[in-house]
C-alpha cells in the first residue's frame, strides 16, 4: 500500500472516531450523564471522565483536565464529602454533583447549552450540530480557537475537524512551527495525522538535515513504520546513505534492519542493493536459509538466485 493510500485511511479512521462523539446530545433539553475524577501524572491536572447513554449509544471520553477548570471543587480538601462544581464553556456547561474521597470520586452531570454559541460560530463559517454541541464544550471548541483556525486558511475545515484538532493538539503554534520548517501544509486531515503519528517540527528539521525532502505523506509514513533519524543513522554506519525515502520506508516494513544487513554481509554478501536486501525479507532468504543452502554445498549462490530458490519454494 502507497504511503498516500495509507494515510488517507488512518485519517479517515481518526475523523471517523471523532463523528462517532457526536452521537449524544440534545437540542433543548440538557443532557445527562455520569462522571469520575482521579488524580493524573500531569502536574496541575486530573483525570476527569464524562459517560452517557444516549439513543442506544454509550460514551466514554476520559483524558486530563487542567484542574483549575473545575468550579467549585477544592481538591487540596482531604476526607469523604459531598460535592458540586460547574465547567464552563463556549458551548455550555457542565452542572456536576457526587461524591469524592480525597482525590476520587464520581457523580453525574447535565450539560446546558448555550444558545448563543450557534450563532457566533455561525458568524465565524461553521454551521453548529445541536447533536454536537456537546461534544463542543468537552472538547473546549472555542468561537475563539474556530477564528484562530479559520484564520490560517486550511482547506477541508469543518467542526468535526475542530474537534480533532482539539483532541490531538493541532493549534495555531503547531501548525505555525510546522510552516516554518518549510512545509507549508494547509490540509486539515493531514495536520491531524501529524499530531497522532507525531510528525513534529524536530523530525521534520532532522530528517532534512539527514539530506531528504520528504513530502507530507512520506513523513507520516516514515513516523508510522519507525523510520527514524536514529535508525538512518545505524544504517549509514553499514555504508547505506541517503538510500531512497520509499526504499528506507520498504526496510522498516519489511525488516531489513542494520543486523539482518550485518548477518548477510557476515556470509560473504558484501553492500547488497537495497532492492535485493527488501527482496530477500519479502521471500524469506534469511541468514539460516544461506547457511542450509552452503551446507548442503550450494556456495557460490547469488542473492538473485537465492530468492529465486525461495519463490519455488525450494528450501
Amino acid at each position: 500500500m502507497s504511503p498516500k493510500k495509507l494515510v488517507a485511511g488512518i485519517v479517515a479512521s481518526s475523523i471517523a472516531l471523532v463523528c462517532a462523539l457526536a452521537l449524544f446530545a440534545s437540542e433543548t433539553q440538557p443532557q445527562n450523564g455520569s462522571w469520575t475524577i482521579q488524580p493524573s501524572d500531569e502536574p496541575g491536572k486530573v483525570r476527569f471522565a464524562l459517560l452517557q447513554h444516549w439513543k442506544g449509544h454509550n460514551s466514554n471520553h476520559e483524558s486530563d483536565w487542567s484542574a483549575n477548570v473545575f468550579e467549585g471543587l477544592d481538591l487540596s480538601v482531604k476526607g469523604n464529602r459531598d460535592v458540586k462544581f460547574v465547567i464552563r464553556r463556549d458551548a455550555g456547561r457542565f452542572e456536576c454533583e457526587g461524591y469524592i474521597e480525597d482525590s476520587e470520586g464520581a457523580g453525574v452531570f447535565h450539560f446546558f447549552p448555550d444558545g448563543k454559541y450557534a450563532d457566533g460560530m455561525s458568524a465565524t463559517g461553521f454551521k453548529i450540530d445541536s447533536e454536537k454541541q456537546m461534544n463542543m464544550a468537552m472538547f473546549d471548541v472555542s468561537v475563539a480557537f474556530a477564528k484562530e483556525m479559520k484564520s490560517l486558511n486550511l482547506k477541508n475545515l469543518d467542526t468535526d475537524k475542530l474537534i480533532a484538532f482539539r483532541i490531538f493538539g493541532v493549534d495555531s503554534k503547531f501548525i505555525q512551527a510546522i510552516r516554518a520548517e518549510g512545509l507549508n501544509t494547509d490540509d486539515s486531515d493531514k495536520l491531524v495525522a501529524f499530531r497522532i503519528h507525531g510528525v513534529s517540527p524536530e523530525f521534520v528539521r532532522s530528517v532534512r538535515t539527514a539530506g531528504y525532502q520528504p513530502d507530507q505523506d512520506e513523513l507520516i509514513a516514515m513516523r508510522i513504520h519507525g523510520a527514524t533519524p536514529e535508525w538512518m543513522a545505524q544504517l549509514k554506519k553499514d555504508g547505506y546513505d541517503h538510500i531512497e525515502l520509499h526504499k528506507l520506508i520498504a526496510f522498516r516494513i519489511h525488516g531489513v534492519s542494520p543486523e539482518f544487513i550485518e548477518k548477510i554481509e557476515s556470509l560473504g554478501y558484501k553492500h547488497p542493493e537495497p532492492d535485493q536486501l527488501i527482496a530477500m525479507r519479502i521471500h524469506g532468504v534469511t541468514p539460516e536459509y544461506i547457511s542450509n543452502m552452503k551446507s548442503r554445498g550450494m556456495k557460490d549462490l547469488t542473492i538473485d538466485q537465492l530468492v529465486s530458490l525461495r519463490i519455488h519454494g525450494i528450501d
